[in-house]
């Protein structure tokens, strides 16, 4: 066995996957790694030998314990598919030779869906050709469509932005008297979790959003202006929030409507967005009614200031758990969370077999969507509500949030 670690972050960010790069770190150094090594910009950055030692920058608990306030990646990120191995085995001989160039052991990949993938392939490399290094994966997005785990780090804080901003977003369109619809853009390709979290700014002291359509269900775009207007009979300012990857019935998103020449990235995704703007527009001339399109983008996803303390608890735990799993000997696994009660609320972390994980997805129930009513049901939120528990103590530097940076 290598005695160093080295572990990467990829995909997009969450304002909590920092605190899962903390996790790993401070365990393996506790179970006695030689040397933590971090990839800058993920296996890309692995491949031309960008590296760093973790210790010269986590050099103290203060540091660590800043970093798992830090919003994005200190590593910074990489979009990266790797290829078959059958077919281009080159790109593998290369990263094993690395690998045992610095001495490594255990293999740490901090991602969601297309980072599980490159786990799997790697873990199944090394089991073919006899390499004894230890591959797991901890989950990360804000998606939250990862198999196997009740929710993955970096969703309930996203969440609690998301319902956060409807709320005030509510206050701010009903200030005056006139037919008006204010159409929030929330990512989400094929899974609704994160559009869903605008039910949580409903409550008593909050109308909350008027309308929530998710891609799980498809997307009528005649049931939608007629909804708006029967809507506003009874209240005139309407807050709408819609997933960036909802879909007429024929499959097409709802963003190619719009524009049909979507880019796509290098995992074969289309670049989707446009969706808010295609539906104030069909709202403004269909009812001749003020309309505002509003894509969260990147704010859902790096809003550390609005973090949930769950969050990056659970986020540091998966790291350590990581760690703890590879130490003792498992490989080709990725860390889960496992819930055991709602209330209390109370989730622990399991390994399972990163090929029940990796290239599948999984989606808002479909129990839990009143479709007709562009409304979700009372199982989310009993589901959804511990998530975004706590608020984490911040540390300020001239009145503006302290990072920690390499």
């Amino acid at each position: 066995m290598g005695h160093n670690a080295i572990v990467g972050q990829s995909g997009g960010p969450t304002t909590v996957i920092n605190s899962s790069l903390a996790g790993v770190y401070s365990v393996c150094k506790r179970l006695g790694a030689h040397t933590v090594y971090g990839m800058r910009h993920g296996v890309q950055g692995l491949l031309k030998e960008d590296m760093v030692d973790l210790s010269k920058t986590l050099d103290t608990p203060a540091a660590v314990e800043l970093l798992q306030r830090t919003p994005a990646m200190l590593l910074g990120s990489c979009r990266y598919k790797l290829p078959d191995p059958a077919r281009d085995p080159a790109v593998y001989e290369t990263l094993f030779a690395l690998l045992a160039k610095y001495d490594i052991g255990y293999f740490f990949y901090i991602g969601g869906n297309d980072s599980m993938d490159t786990i799997l392939k790697l873990s199944d490399y090394a089991a073919a050709t006899g390499s004894d290094i230890r591959f797991v994966g901890v989950p990360k997005t804000i998606d939250n469509d990862l198999c196997i785990t009740d929710h993955t780090p970096g969703y309930g804080s996203a969440a609690k932005y998301i319902g956060t901003t409807i709320r005030e977003l509510v206050r701010d369109s009903t200030i005056y008297d006139l037919k008006s619809a204010t159409i929030v853009e929330i990512m989400g390709r094929n899974a609704g979790w994160l559009t869903a979290a605008a039910a949580l700014a409903e409550d008593a002291d909050c109308e909350g959003a008027a309308m929530i359509c998710l891609p799980e269900v498809a997307f009528d775009p005649e049931h939608f202006v007629a909804r708006v207007e029967e809507l506003q009979r009874r209240s005139p300012s309407l807050v709408i929030a819609v997933s960036e990857g909802i879909r007429v019935a024929d499959g097409r998103y709802v963003a190619e409507l719009g524009d049909s020449a979507l880019s796509v990235d290098p995992f074969g995704h289309k670049n989707l967005t446009g969706t808010a703007r295609y539906l104030s527009s069909l709202l403004s001339h269909r009812l001749h009614i003020k309309t505002r399109a509003i894509e969260l983008s990147t704010l859902q996803r790096c809003a550390a200031h609005l973090s949930s303390l769950t969050d990056i608890e659970e986020a540091y735990r998966c790291g350590g758990a990581a760690a703890q799993a590879a130490f003792a000997g498992q490989t080709g696994v990725m860390v889960a969370l496992s819930r055991v009660s709602d209330n209390p609320y109370l989730c622990v972390t399991k390994t399972h077999d990163i090929h029940g994980i990796a290239n599948l997805e999984k989606t808002v129930p479909l129990d839990w969507i009143n479709a007709d009513a562009y409304r979700i049901r009372e199982p989310f939120l009993d589901y959804a509500l511990p998530l975004i528990k706590g608020e984490p103590s911040q540390t300020f530097v001239r009145g503006m949030p302290g990072h920690l940076a390499l």
